[in-house]
């Protein structure tokens, strides 16, 4: 019998190549500085967004120092109760607010003292196509969203009213004794 000229592997490995393989344990450098830039961008995006957004609104006194005609922001004022006008059939509501200061105290106290303070700031705001709320009346606190108008009218799309005296505390025996009140 003839004997077999094929030989035999002596393994199943392939061989190494020494001259064409590259390091598999060094950095990725590519990888790294890709990683770091968009890390970047998240802490800078996530830094821009806590302090821009850290203010609910901005008050009168702001509004009007300028640099806002034109663009929609969030102001907060003391509501002129005899500057109130509803016209029902075309559901538009005018009313001027006043500068309250932020100052932190008493809200109700500062409401009272804005709107009597003949010296405070005062803005005009005209609203179209929504009800009179309820909650419209004399010291209210009105926190509107909108643009200042170059005639000086603030025209709102929102209208959000605190009123103060009216969820004021109470003494529960007082409120026991006068159910009515």
């Amino acid at each position: 019998m003839a004997q077999s000229t094929l030989s035999r592997p002596e393994s199943w490995e392939k061989p190494h190549d020494t001259e064409h393989s590259t390091p598999t344990q060094g950095i990725n450098w590519k990888f790294m500085i890709g990683g770091l830039i968009l890390l970047a961008g998240v802490a800078f995006l996530i830094i821009s967004g806590t302090t821009s957004g850290a203010r609910y609104f901005i008050t009168v006194d702001e509004l009007l120092a300028g640099g806002y005609t034109g663009q929609t922001v969030r102001i907060s004022g003391a509501v002129i109760g005899e500057t109130i006008e509803y016209d029902a059939e075309n559901l538009i509501i005018d009313f001027t607010i006043a500068h309250v200061p932020d100052d932190g105290g008493d809200l109700a106290k500062a409401l009272y003292e804005a709107v009597h303070n003949p010296n405070a700031a005062r803005l005009k705001v005209h609203i179209e196509n929504q009800v009179k709320p309820d909650l419209l009346t004399n010291e209210a606190q009105a926190i509107l969203t909108g643009k200042l108008g170059p005639d000086g009218v603030f025209v709102a799309s929102e209208l959000l009213l605190k009123c103060p005296s009216r969820y004021g505390e109470t003494d529960p025996a007082k409120a026991i004794a006068e159910p009515g009140k």
